[in-house]
């Protein structure tokens, strides 16, 4: 993987603007991507300089090229179940601040996930976690800490998403790069949610 720095030029405002801006594209059905020609690949193998980095759901329904109208090399994602700040993805965030330097960083939640309804479940149930998904359930149960219980399921599904945004923010901007880059005034971390109904996506805190 080259380690080539963002674009100098792209200051972290401008490349929200960009995000905003493409998902707008992608709401109005008129992508600027539509292909990759031979030339356009030839340069880009010759390394990446990604405008920001987007920290999100694996669900199919959310790949943030696509929301985004990005095209390739614009966008280093890095992709998680319920978008959790866990050991390989903290690895891979230390890899995008150290080495590519992408001014602004987006954790992006989204809608209806799977993820922290099971640990809404698992709350409610006070029951033993499936084995398979232990760890990532336990990831998400302090972000439920802030969301009421007594919420209709909808209502309480889209506040804890939300707060297991704001969670994945908070672990970030404590961890010690996340911590740093911030303090030098050389990242902007911003909170999301995408609405797969709409398309939208959906801003919640700028740090």
């Amino acid at each position: 993987m080259d380690d080539s720095p963002a674009d100098p030029l792209v200051t972290a405002d401008a490349a929200l603007h960009r995000l905003i801006e493409g998902n707008a594209r992608y709401r109005a059905g008129h992508p600027r991507f539509t292909g990759m020609r031979p030339e356009m690949l030839a340069e880009l193998s010759h390394g990446q300089q990604p405008f920001a980095t987007i920290l999100g759901c694996a669900d199919a329904l959310v790949p943030p090229e696509l929301i985004f109208d990005a095209v390739l090399g614009e966008l280093f994602v890095i992709r998680v179940a319920g978008h959790i700040h866990a050991p390989d993805a903290s690895a891979s965030l230390d890899y995008a601040h150290a080495c590519l330097d992408t001014p602004l960083l987006m954790v992006l939640g989204h809608e209806g996930c799977g993820a922290v309804r099971a640990a809404i479940e698992s709350r409610a149930r006070r029951a033993s976690i499936d084995p398979g998904i232990e760890g990532l359930v336990e990831a998400i149960l302090p972000a439920l800490a802030e969301v009421n219980a007594d919420l209709s399921p909808d209502r309480q599904l889209s506040r804890a998403v939300e707060a297991n945004v704001r969670l994945a923010m908070t672990r970030i901007a404590d961890s010690a790069e996340g911590r740093r880059r911030l303090e030098a005034g050389r990242m902007m971390l911003v909170g999301a949610v995408y609405d797969e109904g709409t398309g939208r996506v959906r801003l919640l805190d700028v740090v």
